[in-house]
């Protein structure tokens, strides 16, 4: 059974830059400006965050990658 495991934190943090580096955040604002949005923050245990967004039509994914590059073909599951 799949269940919330956010126990009640938000999907994207109000603090990006918490979880973001520079180039994060600059690869984030420069695909905002194409209708890409940051959907959600993955925390896997003893990992890095993965930062995954989603196409303004939301039929792409991508995964945010440390350098700032758009990984479009990531190795994630997504719940509907």
């Amino acid at each position: 059974m799949d269940g919330e495991k956010r126990k009640g934190a938000k999907p994207v943090p109000d603090q990006l830059e918490d979880v973001l580096n520079e180039m994060q955040m600059l690869a984030l604002r420069q695909i905002e400006g194409f209708g890409w949005q940051l959907r959600f923050i993955r925390k896997p245990l003893f990992q890095e965050p993965v930062a995954v967004v989603f196409s303004a039509e939301g039929n792409k994914i991508g995964i945010l990658e440390e350098d700032g590059r758009i990984n479009m073909e990531p190795d994630i599951k997504v719940r509907e």
